[in-house]
This record gives C-alpha cells, structure tokens and sequence, in this order.
C-alpha cells in the first residue's frame, strides 16, 4: 500500500470498518475481467475525496490505488447498506465506554451549505441572495461530539428539526444497563424559542433550555452551546461537506462517515495521549 493510501485509511480505522463492510460479489471462475479493487483501496479513495474536495473524476489513480468512479461506485453501495450509521454508533459506544461522552447536556444548531446543483433537499437560502442551498443540522454533546446529523433545504427554519435531531441519536451502548439515546437537557439558541416546541420535548422527557427572543443578550447559554459551533468547523473540515457537490442527497448524507471520522479521531487522541511516558 502507498503512503497516501496507509495515511488515508490507518489499521486501527479499518479494523473498525471492514467488519461492518457487506461481502464481496462471488467472482466467477471463468471469468476474465479486471480483478475487483479492494475494499480498503476503495474507501482511501472516499476519503481522499472527502478530505479534499476535489472532483470524482479527479482522484488521482496512480496514487490512491483506484479511480474516482469505482470510489464512488463503492460508496453508493456503503450508503445503502447503512455502513456509515452503523460505524457512527459503534465509536460513539466506544467514547462512551472511554469516558469520553456526556449524554446529560446536548446542543443543537443549523448551518448553510452551498448546493451547486440542487435537486432534494435544497432550497433558497436566505442568508446567500436566495442562492440553492442546503442546511446542516447538527446535534452534540456537552464536549461537542457529533452525536446526528441531518440534511434539509436551506429554507427550513431550524426548529423544524429541534424534534428530529434527538430522535435521531444512534442507541449508545458502552455501558452496563439500557442503552442512552436522549439527552437530559437540550441547548439552543433564539431560533428555538417556540413554547409549543419546548412542551414537546418536556413531554419527551428532555429540558429545554433555549433563549429568549426579545431578551438582551448575555443569557450564559454561550458558555454551553459554543462547543455545536466548533463541531460544525470539525465537520466542515472535510471540504466535501462545506459545499454540496452531489446531486443525490443520500450520497452527501454520508455525513455520518465525517462524524465517525471526528469520533475515531478523538479516540485515536487519547490513546497518544495514554502511551506517553508519564
């Protein structure tokens, strides 16, 4: 394997990934086509592609180990096999074992993302001149692990998915007793403040604590919420998901994939971390 490819995907990321891979298609025995590119290639060329932005058709063959389009050929099939959710939760079982995830406070938030070629999930922006767009929502803990993601135009108001977002929290195993799912308290900003909504999440057994519109500022909900604010920098750092280049919305719903990359990065952190010499 090349440099850029063991960079790309290291063996204690793909020890996590390839159990959760489906199998290979059966390969004839008289048959005489090109071999199938392995799956580990395959998913250095996802990642290259998710890290740099660049074109499909741009992923340099010759150092990758595959070509764009059988990377995302490959991807497509992951996407709909459920790998990236499944991969998601796993890691996030992991922090939880590692003491590394606080489920009791939880923050959630939006941010526009360009969508240059439209189709589901796209709408006018209006903080781009009504451009097409896209919204990231983004649900984390107290430390700002990414805990769901989801996708909408960029027209819809945010707290369209205040009620989504939790939902959407993977079971979080890690621990002895029932798996945690929910938060105890959600944070969020003005763009929240809705009383219907709040007694919907009390009758879901989480508390909101939103700030009020029409207030002055300085509420101290900063001090908690800062940490979704910096979780959308860790998830726009792979420049595939700061502009929306697909068309399919499921394949640029692969942001699970970026959110269990942030989460393996973390874990990989703090095993450094216990390795040095104390």
């Amino acid at each position: 394997m090349s440099r850029v490819r063991s960079d790309l995907v290291p063996d204690d990321l793909w020890e996590r990934v390839a159990p959760l891979l489906p199998p290979a298609p059966e390969r004839r025995r008289r048959y005489t086509g090109r071999l199938r590119v392995p799956d580990r290639t395959a998913l250095a060329g996802v990642l290259y592609v998710l890290r740099t932005g660049v074109a499909w058709r741009d992923v340099p063959e010759e150092t990758v180990g595959c070509s764009g389009v059988t990377a995302w050929r490959r991807l497509r099939d992951w996407t709909e096999a459920g790998v990236w959710p499944r991969l998601h939760a796993a890691l996030l079982s992991e922090l939880r074992r590692a003491v590394l995830l606080d489920l009791d406070d939880s923050a959630v938030d939006g941010s526009h993302v360009r969508a240059l070629k439209g189709w589901n999930h796209v709408g006018p922006s209006p903080v781009d001149r009504a451009r097409p767009g896209s919204k990231h929502h983004l649900i984390v803990d107290r430390h700002g692990t990414l805990l769901a993601v989801t996708l909408t135009g960029g027209n819809r108001h945010d707290v369209t998915q205040l009620l989504p977002l939790p939902d959407a929290v993977p079971p979080i195993r890690g621990l002895r007793g029932r798996p945690r799912r929910r938060p105890r308290r959600l944070y969020a900003d003005r763009g929240y403040d809705f009383d219907k909504y709040r007694r919907l999440l009390w009758k879901r057994g989480i508390k909101p604590v939103i700030a009020r519109r029409g207030v002055a500022h300085g509420s101290g909900l900063g001090k908690v919420r800062w940490v979704v604010e910096r979780a959308f920098a860790h998830l726009h750092w792979f420049h595939r998901l700061r502009i929306r280049w697909e068309i399919r919305d499921d394949i640029h719903e692969a942001s699970p994939l970026g959110c269990a990359l942030i989460c393996w990065q973390r874990l990989s952190r703090q095993a450094r971390a216990r390795a040095l010499p104390q």
